[in-house]
């Protein structure tokens, strides 16, 4: 195994092959155990595999590192992740300690951490590479750095003082938000917290979406009604709702009021259905035009960075107010109608005569029904006086399909559905959690 010094945080994201050169999974964390006398060993990488799910891989697996890519020896534990007492996660939740060094005093942050192979054969911590407070007035300036060796410095943390979660938050600051939220997931409870209180508010509304009700509940409650309402007015209002309906009816309407008017009408609006109908399952944020925008027009509106894919499949057609409730619902042009139009053609020309909006009463069954028979990503939903009022799209209904813990689901057991290795390389699976020859 090539024996050089690797930087965890650089590891982040690194991509873990088989022998014959098939795609494995990412890597997410290192995780190592404190020694007495020595630098913390190495015991294996936290690595995600399809389907998001996080699995343990020995670092006595492991063959090379290096290159941007880590090889195993084709023998992965595809049972879930679960931490053991005396584990520490280097990413999660040894970047951004605090330390002391030995001699001549002062404290630094640990910004990353070098691990190398010993002449032994075992994987341990080599060097930190930390930052010392800043010395200038500047708001900008930063702190210099340097590198230490594990014995040269020892970690200071008060009993109940949080931890920084700044250098974790730029180590994931690239994860898709589904990709954080079980990151997050994964953490222990309080560093959980910690993280979600540094994030920004729409880093942590978009993380908070991903993930199962009840860790957006305990995440809600630990922040102050001020950030609360802050990361909701950043939440899509269906998801806000959602969120808010979880809550104790005084809490939930106290929040409502902190939050921007129209956010918080929006919300309002989606408490007032039933959550098994399509009112209660819409969007209010669709894209909306009038008759005489332009092709080019709309092709702009669906081209917008932050517009969610499926919202971005169509645009609804009404007459004024452009902002639902609407004027009158004239129909929905698909992206694809717009892409064979010449720019000028007016989108009122353009409009699906085939699709009928449903109301907002219609059951969630019966709006999956129409989704799946037309093949279509997203529903118009009207009131009773046929003004727009939001759109059902597909990921609104798998969300009501999944059942409520899909996110933190295994999948079916891998040990009855994968076949044990040959001789050529392919993964072979270790029934229990660490099998095999890389048991500590």
């Amino acid at each position: 195994m090539s024996s050089a010094r690797v930087f965890v945080a650089r590891l982040a994201g690194t991509t873990v092959f088989d022998p014959v050169g098939d795609r494995v999974g990412k890597v997410r964390d290192v995780l190592v155990v404190y020694r007495k006398n020595d630098p913390p060993r190495v015991v294996g990488l936290i690595v995600e595999i399809p389907g998001k799910r996080r699995v343990f891989l020995s670092i006595g697996r492991v063959t090379s590192i290096g290159s941007g890519q880590i090889i195993t020896n084709g023998i992965i534990n595809m049972r879930r992740f679960e931490q053991r007492g005396g584990e520490v996660r280097v990413i999660a939740e040894l970047l951004g300690r605090r330390v002391v060094f030995t001699e001549g005093g002062g404290e630094a942050t640990i910004e990353d951490v070098a691990i190398e192979e010993t002449e032994t054969g075992d994987w341990a911590v080599s060097q930190l590479f930390v930052r010392k407070p800043k010395t200038g007035a500047s708001p900008f300036a930063k702190g210099p750095t340097t590198f230490v060796s594990w014995n040269e410095v020892r970690e200071k943390q008060k009993l109940g003082e949080a931890q920084s979660a700044e250098q974790l938050i730029a180590t994931y600051s690239e994860l898709k938000p589904a990709d954080l939220a079980n990151t997050l997931l994964d953490l222990p409870q309080q560093r959980m917290l910690e993280v979600a209180e540094e994030l920004p508010d729409d880093r942590l509304a978009d993380v908070l979406e991903e993930m199962p009700e009840s860790e957006q509940v305990q995440i809600l409650t630990q922040l102050d009604d001020d950030r609360a309402a802050d990361v909701l007015d950043q939440m899509q209002p269906d998801d806000a709702a959602d969120l808010i309906a979880q809550l104790s009816d005084e809490r939930g309407e106290h929040l409502l009021e902190l939050m921007e008017p129209e956010e918080a009408d929006d919300v309002r609006m989606l408490l007032s259905y039933n959550p098994d109908t399509a009112g209660g399952l819409m969007t209010t944020e669709p894209i909306i035009v009038s008759a005489d925008a332009t092709v080019a027009e709309g092709l702009a509106l669906i081209r917008r960075h932050e517009l969610a894919p499926a919202l971005g499949a169509a645009v609804c057609v009404t007459l004024p107010p452009y902002e639902p409730p609407t004027g009158r619902f004239l129909g929905i042009v698909h992206f694809q109608r717009m892409l064979r139009y010449p720019p000028h053609v007016r989108l009122g020309t353009l409009l699906d005569p085939s699709l009928e909006p449903v109301t907002a009463g219609t059951s969630a069954a019966e709006v999956s029904r129409i989704l799946a028979s037309y093949n279509l990503v997203s529903v118009p939903v009207v009131d009773d006086k046929y003004r727009l009022v939001g759109v059902v799209t597909i990921d609104d209904i798998l969300d009501y399909l999944l059942p409520d813990d899909w996110r933190s689901q295994d999948e079916d057991d891998p040990v009855k559905r994968t076949a044990a290795s040959d001789e050529t390389g392919s993964i072979r699976i270790v029934n229990g959690r660490r099998g095999g020859s890389g048991t500590r």
